[in-house]
């Protein structure tokens, strides 16, 4: 125990060294100013902490404040912004809802719909968590799949005894493969996320004209062909071999009889959720008529009405108090300070100067060249949002191109590859699962070294499509 209590204290002090080294050692030829070595020196203090549990991690998330406040890096209001952002909202109001679930008993009777559908070998229980946030992701925004998914799948391990994500090995692969597949997914069309629509338009100011969403699912259909398959075997290769999930599909299906029909309350909880799924999902069939309703504020809506719900002797089935104790606050925490700290990044020119200083390397347009912006691409969008790294990358890919009298259009595409690809570090949507349970250290060990392997897999497919003229428009 004491060594222990030393090693974490230990961890503590390494963070802000990691901080201070990186003002000191940090060229500056490269990052020109004090406010980007710090920038840069707060992520990997973040990181330290995380990925060692230095200290709690909701804990941690609120370092961007704390190095703001102290250095004067950003404008606050822009580092603060992220702690109230929309998705903060969506997360509190999915977070509401499923706890109605386990106070009238909902989230048993889902668990047992998808355990006797599915059944309990891990294998398929990755496989099918995975390639659903995979496929829904594909038109959702990722934020939306992996908040709406996560906690169903957190309602069945709870279901099979499994309370803690941290202390079970099947659980924290499962919560892992949800994150990592909605990530996935947002490749596949360009309504899979902001950061494509970023790529979209800057297509067509390069082409002048329309770009057809139809082209953009045909150039990457093969890499995402490619994704899917090795990320599949990937998962499958690091499950444990020796642990699993407790009983069978049979069993499940007759408890499922034996549990009868939907009371009142269960019906209208589950109501509640499904609209305001539906209407997330849907929401370019009505955001003309009505604009503000963006899927956080249908959540927030959604979460206000269950505590409208009544049970069959009249009385409310949630109040705040009890609620206020079973609602994930560290989720929300953990995910606004991801992006706080890619806020830093991007707000005090750190992601620019290690733009600038890609485009100085002397790329010619060859194997290297979409090496290195796969490389970069997938580990910027890690440390700071998806959309911001394309916001960097994409004008920066383009003027190099363009310098060396080259087409920009087909690297456009292969940076639009790194753009929707990270695995490490518990920011953007790999937070939700961390808010759940899932250690950070333990992403960050498995998704390592997917990392490595994703980037050798992207550089040579993307390669050989360019050579073949695939990206060209």
């Amino acid at each position: 125990m004491k060594a222990k209590r030393d090693l974490s204290i230990i961890n503590r002090i390494i963070g802000p060294v990691l901080f201070g080294l990186c003002i000191w050692l940090l060229p500056e030829s490269i990052f020109d100013t004090f406010q980007s070595r710090a920038a840069i020196g707060t992520v990997l203090w973040m990181a330290y902490w995380w990925i060692t549990e230095a200290l709690d991690y909701a804990v941690t998330a609120f370092l961007p404040i704390a190095v703001n406040a102290l250095f004067n890096l950003v404008d606050m209001k822009d580092v603060i912004a992220n702690y109230a952002s929309e998705t903060i909202l969506l997360l509190l109001g999915a977070s509401i809802l499923t706890v109605s679930w386990e106070i009238v008993g909902l989230d048993k009777r889902v668990a047992c719909a998808f355990l006797s559908i599915v059944g309990t070998s891990l294998t398929t229980q990755i496989l099918f968590w995975f390639l659903l946030s995979t496929a829904l992701s594909t038109i959702l925004p990722n934020a939306v799949v992996t908040a709406t998914i996560t906690p169903i799948a957190v309602s069945m391990l709870r279901y099979l005894g499994i309370n803690k994500v941290s202390e079970s090995e099947p659980a924290s692969i499962i919560l892992m493969s949800i994150a990592w597949g909605a990530g996935i997914g947002g490749l596949a069309s360009p309504l899979g996320g902001a950061m494509n629509l970023v790529v979209v338009n800057y297509i067509q100011e390069l082409t002048g004209q329309e770009y057809m969403y139809m082209d953009w699912v045909i150039k990457f259909a093969p890499i995402m062909l490619v994704l899917i398959v090795s990320n599949c075997l990937y998962l499958i290769w690091i499950k444990p071999k020796h642990e699993g999930l407790e009983g069978s599909k049979e069993y499940f299906v007759k408890v499922r009889k034996e549990m009868g029909k939907m009371s009142k309350e269960e019906i209208a909880c589950l109501t509640n959720f499904v609209v305001a799924t539906v209407l997330a999902f849907t929401r370019n069939l009505y955001a003309s008529v009505l604009p503000g309703l963006k899927p956080a504020y249908v959540f927030i809506i959604a979460a206000v009405l269950s505590f409208l719900l009544k049970d069959s002797k009249g009385e409310r089935i949630l109040r705040w108090k009890p609620v206020q104790g079973k609602v994930y606050w560290s989720l929300m925490y953990i995910f606004a300070g991801g992006l706080a700290v890619g806020t830093l990044l991007t707000k005090s020119g750190a992601d620019v100067c290690i733009g600038n200083y890609v485009s100085q390397m002397g790329l010619t347009g060859g194997f290297v060249t979409v090496l290195v912006i796969i490389t970069v691409t997938i580990l910027l969008s890690d440390v700071t949002s998806n959309t911001a790294t394309a916001a960097v990358a994409i004008p920066i890919v383009i003027s190099v191109m363009n310098g060396i009298g080259i087409d920009p259009i087909p690297y456009v595409f292969i940076a639009t590859i790194g753009v929707n690809l990270s695995y490490i570090l518990p920011t953007s949507v790999r937070s939700v699962p961390v808010g759940y349970g899932l250690k950070p250290s333990y992403m960050f060990k498995k998704g390592l070294l997917l990392t490595v392997i994703v980037i050798a897999l992207m550089s040579v497919s993307a390669w050989l499509l360019l050579q073949n003229g695939w990206f060209a428009v």
